[in-house]
């Protein structure tokens, strides 16, 4: 990792612990502001997609998935719009589809580092079960409660811990010499 990822992870981390403070302020409307950050950050992200598209994978063998990837993620991106306006339980049943969807594809990267011998592979796996165990359990205590601010909390709590691994990765030493 170069020194710019890491500055870049640092201010990242700094950045989540910023929306951490911001959604504990409001968290009667903090699924809202979720819903609307997770769809700015999905809109970005398909956007990003598709300019490399456009720049250089179409040009490439299999470029055409980068294009059909980012048609899909401006797709989530709408639908997540669109949620914003209707009910919160559907933004909470959403954002707890992607809680999940995060954990179990951390899991599965860890599976194929340790495959494929990689000695980080146990913190990713404890990171995508944490993620995993973490969302059943607020979909079992937001059913219970039925508390939009117990699932806010828990955003949170998740936010926070992604904070700390993004604190973690900038400090962390590389395992790969670099010839400068």
């Amino acid at each position: 990792m170069s020194k710019f990822q890491r500055v870049k992870s640092f201010l990242a981390g700094v950045a989540l612990l910023l929306l951490i403070l911001i959604l504990l302020a409001v968290p009667e409307s903090g699924l809202s502001i979720v819903a609307l950050i997770l769809s700015l950050s999905l809109v970005f992200y398909g956007f990003r997609m598709l300019w490399y598209y456009a720049k250089m994978a179409r040009h490439t063998v299999g470029g055409k998935t980068f294009l059909y990837q980012s048609i899909i993620v401006l797709d989530f991106a709408l639908f997540t719009f669109s949620l914003i306006r209707i009910s919160t339980v559907w933004i909470m049943i959403y954002l707890m589809g992607v809680f999940a969807f995060s954990g179990a594809i951390d899991i599965l990267r860890a599976l194929e580092a340790k495959k494929n011998g990689a000695p980080s592979w146990k913190l990713k796996f404890i990171s995508g079960c944490i993620s995993v165990a973490a969302t059943i359990a607020l979909f079992i205590i937001g059913i219970i409660f039925r508390e939009q601010t117990i699932l806010v909390y828990g955003y949170c709590i998740n936010l926070g811990y992604a904070a700390v691994m993004r604190f973690v990765n900038a400090f962390r030493r590389t395992a790969i010499v670099y010839i400068q």
